[in-house]
């Protein structure tokens, strides 16, 4: 949704800079830069007043002594790098994963907003928001449908007065993602009602299509949707671009699949660049180790990808399907400062970064940090109740079996579940879900998730309630204490000991901890667990998606035990 960025007097104080009566902030001489719609490199001079590009061309404007002129000589310089589909609440919040991100080139979101949904009232959301705003960085959001998961008061949060409040934003550019897009086919007017209010906003709609066939895609697209995210084969690619979907390639910590993408495009000598995209779709801290947008276009250059492709697919791109080339994307007049000074066009690292006309970084040096914002809206954890014994019966007939990291199906239990402690010969573990509030328990058994893990506790789920998993029902409840006793986080217990632990304490979900301390603490959690058995590749994103209803075949929720293909509760959550 457009609207106007700057002031009246301000615009006047731009035209009097590009008129010579008066001086720019900062002038960026000798600049070799991309130009996003020629599709090529031209040279020149840039001059920036406070956040945006008054100028760029072969003139020079008039220099006081409060302009810091910037020779770029020997530098290639490209748009702010976008991250167009960021979920930015996997242990980070959205204020420490910018400043990481932004050392590293990209310098805008678009944002999922579900966490602040399902734990704040729209009021304190915004206000948390519109804190985020203040930075020399910029946050567009989502305005999602559905919870992704069975809620016991789904109906009470997704209203059309909440929703709608979200659409109204105007920094609120995206519907979805539609996990809950099989309500619509099945004519749920509900959600189609938010999605034509959100096109009357002149918002995108996303999609969630994993495997979808031509005519669910084309239906779909009737119903609204404008792209998708999943495609995990070349063929899936051609679908979406057959049906005129605008197509973002992933490169996740549960979905690695752009180097395969792009090597297949480029051997099927498929010219669909500029319809294209990427993401890293909200992976998990240890990920980024070595990069977020700037990471992709690296896959996307060693691929062999041309140099100017691989650029506008991480900025133009992004800015030009979303309405937002008039701010982003583009180094040109009227945009915003967002500059990546770079070492040559094969390095997509920046040596320094230019946000909305602030140094984040120059010459290889951090020279400003994002400021923290005061995180108090989102409710403590403040667990108020013990578990006990009586938590730890387990009379479910069958249990949750994980087929990979994400996948879930049920099996069979045999064996008795009423002693203290299971044997480490197979890879049963108990399971509990447990309300954050202590109101109502889902117990069961999960298999494959580790062979000798004792106890394990987590506040970090889909909804924010706590996660056991353990061989020992005591280990359990000691881990369980222990995430009590940091008002939040993840642990592994032990012979009474706490083997490892991370922190959540913003809501019990977020770390307040940078993003390099959170992916030093994700790696000792990582080879823990891998100590003990958990064979697959991203713990988080298990915790994450147990109950996640997006997936087949069964969850457990706040519900209960949930199949996910007859949409019915199977066990019912029971009340402690």
């Amino acid at each position: 949704m457009q609207y106007p960025i700057w002031k009246i007097e301000e615009i006047r104080h731009q035209l009097d800079v590009v008129n010579g009566t008066q001086s720019p902030d900062i002038v960026i001489t000798n600049a070799t830069f991309l130009h996003s719609h020629l599709k090529k490199w031209i040279t020149g001079n840039i001059w920036i007043v406070k956040d945006r590009i008054v100028y760029t061309g072969s003139e020079m404007p008039l220099v006081s002594d409060q302009t810091e002129v910037y020779d770029a000589t020997g530098q290639k310089i490209v748009p702010g790098y976008i991250e167009p589909h960021v979920h930015p609440f996997q242990l980070y919040n959205p204020q420490t994963f910018a400043d990481y991100a932004a050392q590293l080139g990209t310098t805008t979101f678009i944002a999922d907003n579900l966490t602040f949904f399902l734990m704040l009232e729209n009021k304190k959301a915004f206000s948390l928001i519109d804190e985020l705003q203040k930075m020399p960085f910029s946050f567009y959001w989502w305005a999602r449908f559905d919870s992704q998961t069975e809620l016991e008061n789904e109906e009470e949060l997704f209203t059309s007065k909440t929703v709608g409040e979200w659409i109204k934003r105007h920094d609120v550019i995206m519907g979805g993602e539609l996990t809950g897009w099989p309500r619509l086919l099945s004519g749920d007017d509900q959600m189609l009602y938010w999605l034509q209010q959100a096109k009357t906003h002149g918002m995108k709609i996303e999609g969630h299509f994993p495997g979808a066939s031509e005519r669910t895609l084309a239906r779909m697209r009737l119903l609204g949707a404008d792209g998708d995210h999943e495609a995990m084969t070349i063929e899936e690619v051609e679908r979406r671009i057959l049906h005129g979907y605008a197509v973002t390639l992933r490169h996740s910590s549960i979905r690695p699949d752009l180097p395969q993408l792009l090597k297949d495009i480029l051997e099927k000598d498929l010219h669909i660049f500029d319809h294209l995209m990427m993401t890293t779709d909200g992976a998990t801290p240890s990920f980024h180790v070595d990069g977020v947008m700037d990471k992709c276009i690296q896959v996307a250059l060693d691929a062999g990808v041309k140099p100017i492709d691989a650029y506008l697919m991480a900025s133009f791109n992004v800015a030009k399907y979303y309405n937002l080339s008039n701010l982003h994307g583009v180094i040109a007049t009227g945009r915003f400062a967002n500059l990546n000074f770079l070492k040559d066009e094969q390095s997509p690292v920046p040596l320094s970064v230019l946000s909305k006309g602030v140094w984040l970084k120059k010459e290889q040096q951090k020279t400003r940090a994002l400021e923290p914002i005061d995180w108090s809206p989102m409710p403590d954890l403040n667990l108020s109740f013990d578990v006990s014994e009586a938590d730890f019966q387990f009379s479910i007939p069958f249990g949750i079996e994980m087929v990979n990291d994400v996948i879930t199906k049920p099996y069979s239990i045999s064996f008795d579940t009423t002693d203290i402690e299971l044997s480490k010969d197979h890879d049963e573990s108990f399971l509990l879900l447990i309300d954050r509030k202590g109101k109502w328990k889902v117990s069961t058994l999960i298999k494959g998730f580790a062979t000798s893990l004792m106890g394990f506790a987590s506040s970090y789920s889909n909804t924010g309630d706590i996660i056991l998993i353990g061989k020992n029902k005591k280990s359990m409840q000691q881990a369980f204490r222990e995430v009590k006793k940091m008002n939040g986080g993840i642990v592994i217990v032990e012979d009474e000991q706490v083997v490892c632990s991370i922190e959540l304490p913003i809501g019990g979900v977020l770390s307040n901890k940078s993003v390099e301390e959170l992916i030093e603490e994700e790696l000792v959690l990582k080879k823990e667990l891998a100590n003990r058995g958990f064979k697959h590749g991203d713990a988080i994103y298990t915790l994450l998606f147990l109950q996640a209803t997006h997936l087949p075949y069964v969850r457990i929720t706040q519900r209960g035990i949930f199949d996910v293909m007859k949409k019915q509760v199977l066990f019912p959550a029971l009340m402690r």
